[in-house]
């Protein structure tokens, strides 16, 4: 499985950007998808999530109300739509993949098998 998510860049505070992540499986629609985010200095966190079995979503407080998680089967394609951005958005973001999650491990990194290469956030105010 080969997660691909182009996109990112350079936006100002309060503007809108959406970055996807293409997934290399035949089974896409049973994959729980995650995007996380690392800022310089600190450590990887959870921004968002899409239960793969259940369809549930899943947001870090900090995002919740601006970002949106989609995802389209057709094209084996997950997104993240990140509106009001502010600069402590900036960071690499990253989107991950696995099968066999439960709710309760969501949030972990860790506990995903399969990851995209990162994408750069930049916001500046």
């Amino acid at each position: 499985v080969q997660l691909q998510a182009p996109g990112g860049g350079l936006v100002q505070a309060g503007s809108s950007l959406r970055l996807s992540c293409s997934v290399s499986t035949h089974t896409f629609s049973r994959y729980t998808m995650g995007w996380f985010r690392q800022a310089p200095g600190k450590e990887r966190e959870f921004v968002a999530a899409w239960k793969g079995s259940s369809s549930s979503t899943y947001y870090a407080d900090s995002v919740k109300g601006r970002f949106t998680i989609s995802r389209d089967n057709a094209k084996n394609t997950v997104y993240l739509q990140m509106n009001n951005l502010k600069p402590e958005d900036t960071g690499v973001y990253y989107c991950a993949a696995d099968m066999r999650l439960i709710t309760s491990s969501i949030r972990t990194g860790s506990d995903y098998d399969y990851w995209g290469q990162g994408t750069q956030v930049t916001v500046s105010s």
